[in-house]
Parts: C-alpha cells; structure tokens; sequence
C-alpha cells in the first residue's frame, strides 16, 4: 500500500461537507471534513474508526500498547467515532485500555447490543460501558438485527431516559436488506450501519436513498471488504484521475469514493497500525469526486 504523505489541496463538495476543527492540536493537514446527524444536526468527521478483529488482542500488552497508539493517533488526527461490539472478542476492553491511557473521554462511542436473550440486553450494555469506561453510549445499535424486536424497544427507552443520545441498527455483507428497510420505514432509527463499498454497491439502489428520506444517518463498514480490496488492488497502478481528488493510495482512493455519497455520514475503516490510521484520517482531506468521477472510480476498479 502506497502511504506517502502529501499536502492536499483542501476542496470541498458544496452542500455537503464542512471542515471539522482540530482536536488535541491536531495538524491542519490531518484536519477531514465532517457531515451533520440528521437527527439532531451534530456533526461528525466523515471517517472513524473500526475494531473487529485489528482490536481483539486479548492480555498481549504489546498488541495493546499497539492498539492504545492507534487511538491516540486517531484522536489526534481529528478523528471521533470509534465502532465496537460484543461480538468483537476483546476489543471493548482494548478501546478501554486506548482511551485510559489518552486520558480523554473525548469520542463518539458507538457500541452495539448483540444477543440473543431477550431479557438480556440491559446487562449487556452495562458490561460494554464498563469495558470502554464511558459514563454512557452516545450511540447503541442492535447488531446484524439480532432479537431486534425485544432490542430496539430497550435502546428507544434508554434514550427517552437520557441514558443513550442515538439508536441504530446494524448490517453486513448484503444481508438481511428487506429487514433493514422494514426497520427505518417503520422506526425512528437515528443511525443505520451497513456494507458499502467501490463493488459492493447494492444499498445505493434503496437503502441509502432512504436514509436520506427518512433523515437517518449512516456509518458504512467493511469499505475495504476487511483487506480483500487493498489486497486485490496491490501493485495496480492508481489512475491518472486519482490526483484530481489528492488520492495518493488506494486506500484513500476508496474511502473517498465511499464517503463522497451525499447519504454517508461516516465510514469505519479498521486498522491496528499507526501509520494506516493516518491514511485513513487524510482521506477526508482535499476534494471528494462528484458523480461523474465516482462512477469513473467505480468503474476502473470493477475492470481490474
């Protein structure tokens, strides 16, 4: 993967996207553009941060000092919104580890119910509070739907009770769509999160023109189909056009494309190195394509 560093040239896309203020002295050029949450029109940087499978160290100090590196870097780089669950082994207690160690509260913490005991999600959410150490979750979402009809009832409760500021539900892999769209027609769902990315592109058909419809903000996971995409495009060339858009990497490359979608509020690369997380944040930074060029970068890709 190609990390060279370059300073942008900062564009924007008019009607979209704003540029976030700096976080911790965060250097201007690390400093991404930020879309609101329809809900409430809070804004939040367009890229965050993942953790299945990069934060499930389990006791290895060293891959946790790793992980604690990536936060700070995050954090300083402007970032806000860190992903997790319960299905994601110890990455809870990692992000914990991370945020003690930084010695800030100040993120986004999205979190997730995920089982399927009914009467079990109240000491879930406890559990996973206590792991990351927040005063409480400033978004839960019921994961891949699980028991989303005893869930989704308890999260609307915890946040008409002031315990929980956004509900959501959650996605991947293309499944189980007919019940997402059920689900945001039918409930007033703050956040959707769901798989999108340059070839996985089937929610721009209904789910994304809903969410715009339906004024519900969406966070986008496995934008790089968990390494297979970076992996795929290794040792391609990037196009010429890529420069149009101060993409210096293909990891850049596709996130810009992911995040240049009007109906994304913030997408979740996850990445246990430093290094990568920057790249992640830069993409953010300079211009996004317009139609015209995403369908262009789509296309390239598909044809490699």
């Amino acid at each position: 993967m190609n990390i060279t560093r370059r300073r942008f040239v900062i564009g924007s896309v008019a009607g979209v996207v704003s540029w976030a203020t700096p976080l911790f002295g965060a250097p201007a050029a690390a400093i991404g553009a930020t879309r609101p949450i329809p809900s409430s029109g809070e804004r939040l940087p367009l890229v965050g941060l993942g953790s299945s499978i990069t934060f499930n160290v389990g006791d290895d100090r060293q891959l946790q000092e790793e992980c604690a590196a990536v936060i700070a870097a995050f954090l300083a780089g402007g970032g806000k919104l860190i992903d997790s669950s319960p299905m994601y082994g110890s990455s809870q207690p990692t992000i914990g580890y991370g945020l003690r160690k930084q010695g800030s509260l100040n993120v986004f913490s999205a979190d997730k119910v995920w089982t399927a005991d009914t009467e079990g999600g109240v000491a879930q959410v406890e559990r996973s509070r206590q792991a990351w150490g927040v005063p409480q979750f400033d978004l839960l979402q019921v994961h891949n739907l699980l028991a989303w009809e005893a869930h989704l009832p308890l999260l609307f409760k915890m946040k008409a009770a002031g315990k929980l500021r956004y509900v959501g539900i959650t996605t991947s892999h293309g499944r189980r769509h007919d019940d997402v769209e059920a689900v945001m027609r039918a409930h007033p769902i703050d956040f959707l999160q769901i798989t999108y990315n340059v070839l996985d592109r089937d929610v721009e058909e209904r789910i994304l023109p809903l969410a715009q419809e339906r004024n519900i903000a969406v966070i986008i996971n496995r934008p790089f189909q968990r390494g297979a995409l970076i992996n795929k495009l290794k040792g391609e060339t990037l196009p010429p056009f890529a420069a149009e858009i101060g993409a210096t990497s293909w990891a850049q490359f596709l996130l810009k494309f992911i995040i240049s979608h009007p109906a994304v509020t913030c997408a979740i690369p996850a990445t246990s190195r430093v290094d990568h997380v920057r790249e992640n944040l830069s993409a953010a930074g300079g211009a996004l394509p317009d139609e015209a060029l995403r369908q262009k970068m789509a296309a390239y890709v598909k044809d490699l």
